[in-house]
C-alpha cells in the first residue's frame, strides 16, 4: 500500500501518543554505567592495531610545576573540566602482525586505584588468550604501563611472552642500591618495579630493547629518554603506512602540545623530557606520522600539527570499521 505523507504522519503521532499514554516506560529504564568494551582496531598497512583503554583518573595540575596556574586553568576549564584537574586516561597497545602478537605496555591493574585496571577485562572481552601474546614491548617502567603484567594470583599474565625493556630502565628502577637512595615518596615506584618485573626475569623472560633495531618485523624501537631514563618509542609501519606509539611524550593534550615546555613532575630529567617532547611533535607534524599514546584521549589515536609557535593535537577520524 501506497504510504501518503499525511497517512505517515498521522501513524508517527498516533504511535509517539500511545507511548506517552502507556506510563512512559521509557524513564523507567535502568543505567547502565558502563561502556560495552573500550577497544579500538586501527589498520597499519596489513597489521592491526588494537587500542585497550585500562581506565582514567585525574591529575592535579600542580603536578605540572613549569605550567602557569592561571593559564592551565583557563584552559582546562575550556574543556569542560575542573580548572585544576588534568583528566588522564591510560591505554596499552596489542599490535597484531600476522605472524606476531606484540603487546606494548598493559595499563595499572591494581597499583593506581579503582578507576584503573580495565585492560585485561577488555583484553578478555575482546577474545585474546594471554597465552598468545608472543611479546611484551614496555615503553617505560612505571607502575600504569607494567600493572597488568602478573594476574590476581601473582603469576606471569603473559606466560609465552618475551618482554623487552631498554637498558637503561632496567639499570635504573630494579636497581636495590639506587632505590635505598631515593626519597621516601619515590620508593614505591622501585618496589612495584621490582614486584612485577621480577617474576619474568626469574623466569629469564626479558631481553635488553636496542634503540633502532626491531622487536619482531615492521616493529622498530626508537628511544626517547627524559620521562624516564629508558623511556622508548615503537614504530610500527606495514607498507607504506605507519603508526608511532610514543609512550609518554605528553600527559595531556589538551596542555602539553601547545606548551611542550610544561613537563609534569614524574619526568625523571624534566629538561630532557621537554627536548625530546618538542623533537618529537617536529617529527610528527612534519613528516605527517599517525602517533598513539598511552595518555592521549580513548583511543589515543591521532595527529601532531603546528600551531602558532607550538603545535595542536587533532584527533583521528573514528572509523567504524
Amino acid at each position: 500500500m501506497f504510504v501518503t505523507r499525511r497517512r505517515f504522519l498521522a501513524s508517527a503521532f498516533a504511535g509517539s501518543s500511545l507511548a506517552f499514554v502507556s506510563g512512559g516506560s521509557l524513564a523507567k529504564a535502568p543505567l547502565y554505567g558502563h561502556q560495552v568494551l573500550s577497544a579500538y582496531r586501527h589498520k597499519v598497512g596489513a597489521f592491526e592495531v588494537i587500542a585497550l583503554n585500562d581506565g582514567a583518573f585525574d591529575l592535579p595540575l600542580a603536578l605540572f610545576p613549569k605550567a602557569d596556574p592561571a593559564e592551565a586553568g583557563q584552559i582546562l576549564a575550556s574543556t569542560g573540566g575542573a580548572k585544576d584537574k588534568v583528566p588522564t586516561p591510560v591505554n596499552a597497545f596489542l599490535v597484531n602482525t600476522g605472524d606476531k602478537l606484540v603487546l606494548i605496555d598493559s595499563g595499572a591493574g591494581k597499583l593506581f586505584g579503582p578507576t584503573l585496571g580495565q585492560f585485561a577485562a577488555n583484553l578478555a572481552a575482546l577474545g585474546v588468550d594471554p597465552a598468545s601474546v608472543d611479546i611484551i614491548a614496555m615503553t617505560h617502567l612505571h607502575p600504569d604501563h607494567f600493572g597488568g603484567l602478573l594476574d590476581a594470583q601473582g603469576k606471569l599474565a603473559f606466560p609465552n611472552a618475551q618482554m623487552f625493556i631498554a637498558e637503561a630502565d632496567m639499570k635504573f628502577w630494579l636497581d636495590e642500591a639506587i632505590a635505598a637512595k631515593v626519597p621516601a615518596d619515590s620508593k614505591p615506584f622501585f618496589d612495584q618495579a621490582r614486584m612485577m618485573i621480577g617474576p619474568y626475569v626469574a623466569a629469564k623472560k626479558t631481553s635488553i630493547m636496542v634503540d633502532g633495531k626491531e622487536v619482531v618485523p615492521g616493529i622498530t624501537a626508537m628511544a626517547a629518554p627524559g620521562h624516564t631514563p629508558g623511556h622508548t618509542m615503537y614504530r610500527v609501519t606495514s607498507g607504506a603506512e605507519t603508526l608511532l606509539i610514543w609512550g609518554d611524550i605528553i600527559h595531556s593534550a589538551a596542555l602539553q602540545p601547545g606548551h611542550p615546555d610544561w613537563a609534569i613532575a614524574f619526568d625523571s630529567d624534566q629538561d630532557m623530557a621537554i627536548a625530546t617532547r618538542r623533537r618529537v611533535f617536529d617529527m610528527a607534524a612534519s613528516d605527517r606520522l599517525t602517533i598513539a599514546g598511552a595518555h592521549v584521549p580513548f583511543p589515543g589515536i591521532g595527529h601532531v600539527v603546528k600551531a602558532d609557535t607550538a603545535y595542536a593535537y587533532v584527533p583521528a577520524y573514528w572509523a567504524p570499521t
